[in-house]
């Protein structure tokens, strides 16, 4: 054995994994993030930060696009894996680690990313070599999750966006900087792109679409066309789903992961630990003053602008409201009390657009979400 196949070794022991979802796929996504907490490997925030792409689920053009310009921002050795469901998400990671440690295959993609050679064709070829391998500490994951710079956020190509001359909202000529958020990024709905318009460090206008949208299988601003819908437990982890990204954005990485088990606990139908863990999830946030001063005040939604948005009226308040609302809907949802929710209206991503005006893109992202995001509506490209 020599020191590459040492290091190798070494290194597959803290394999970073960004887990990409397609539409109609959460149940693999999270299948593959419990495993890879389970094997002690670590979720990525960006490209940079990746070992191992997972795309969980049949990806449409669209994202399949994305994709394609994702994976050329990962730095070697890199490995990616497609999964189909979620009972083949071990073995995706088994070859994933596999692919890591072949020193001859990692060396074969390095030559084709150089141009010298191809790949041994189970991942996407690289398009250009101007992408130089980077040591992976030359990469530090950002610290707060909405201040990462990763591919989604890249103008297309893949070149740097530069600002111009605009009127902010109150007619002011300043700097306008046009950024893109998603369709992949952590902690973000499936599919959604927002195209920002940045006043400064902040968002004067969005517009959102959702990727792919003839393939997600319902229309814009109407109801699950699905006829059978998530059973209670299903819809109590999508809750702790949800609330797992609020507190990652928050910087609450510790109590993300303990709403991440509650959402495992919840699909494995094991529903007195999930409700035991559940109260001393919430018995927890709610002792965190600071948690509290963090999101209080932060994106305030009225029921007026509820209504008009056709958002849920579960959603009204600022985030901290809603973040206390989704563990609510959790608990009620799986210990079958009064006034349980088993179901939440179709997010329009006008909706989405519209509630991140005014604030930066780190709040913005945090905004998202707090809507507690079930199914996301489609509509064509603006």
């Amino acid at each position: 054995m020599g020191v590459s196949d040492v290091l190798a070794r070494l290194a597959v022991r803290q394999a970073h994994v960004l887990v990409v979802e397609a539409a109609g796929h959460w149940l693999t996504r999270v299948a593959v993030e419990r495993l890879t907490s389970a094997r002690g490997w670590h979720l990525a925030v960006s490209p940079a930060d990746a070992d191992i792409l997972a795309v969980c689920g049949s990806t449409g053009p669209e994202l399949t696009r994305a994709l394609a310009s994702l994976w050329d921002q990962f730095p070697g050795p890199r490995a990616r894996i497609d999964v189909a469901s979620p009972d083949r998400a071990a073995a995706a990671l088994e070859h994933a680690e596999a692919a890591l440690r072949s020193t001859v295959r990692q060396e074969a993609d390095s030559s084709a990313r150089a141009g010298h050679g191809t790949d041994d064709g189970d991942r996407p070829p690289a398009r250009h070599d101007d992408h130089p391998a980077a040591p992976h500490g030359d990469h530090p994951a950002a610290q707060h999750a909405g201040t990462d710079t990763g591919a989604a956020q890249s103008p297309p190509g893949g070149g740097i966006a530069l600002a111009h001359g605009g009127e902010d909202r109150d007619g002011l000529e300043m700097d306008v900087l046009h950024v893109r958020l998603g369709p992949v990024l952590p902690a973000w709905p499936t599919g959604l792109v927002l195209r920002c318009h940045l006043h400064g460090d902040v968002i004067g206008e969005a517009q959102a679409y959702v990727v792919d949208a003839a393939q997600r299988g319902h229309a814009a601003g109407g109801h699950r066309t699905s006829k059978a819908g998530p059973d209670a437990g299903e819809f109590a982890a999508q809750r702790c789903d949800n609330v797992a990204r609020v507190l990652a954005l928050a910087g609450w990485s510790d109590a993300a992961g303990r709403a991440r088990v509650v959402r495992d606990l919840l699909l494995a139908d094991k529903r007195s630990a999930a409700v035991t863990e559940l109260v001393r999830l919430r018995r927890q946030l709610r002792r965190s003053r600071l948690l509290r001063l963090s999101l209080r005040r932060v994106g305030p939604l009225g029921p007026g602008e509820l209504t008009r948005l056709r958002l849920a009226p579960e959603l009204a308040g600022d985030v901290w409201d809603r973040l206390d609302g989704m563990l609510d809907r959790a608990d009620r949802a799986v210990s079958g009390g009064t006034g349980a929710v088993t179901a939440l209206p179709v997010t329009s991503p006008e909706a989405v657009a519209s509630v991140v005006s005014g604030w930066d893109v780190a709040t913005a992202r945090l905004i998202v979400a707090s809507l507690d995001i079930d199914v996301l509506g489609a509509v064509s490209d603006g």
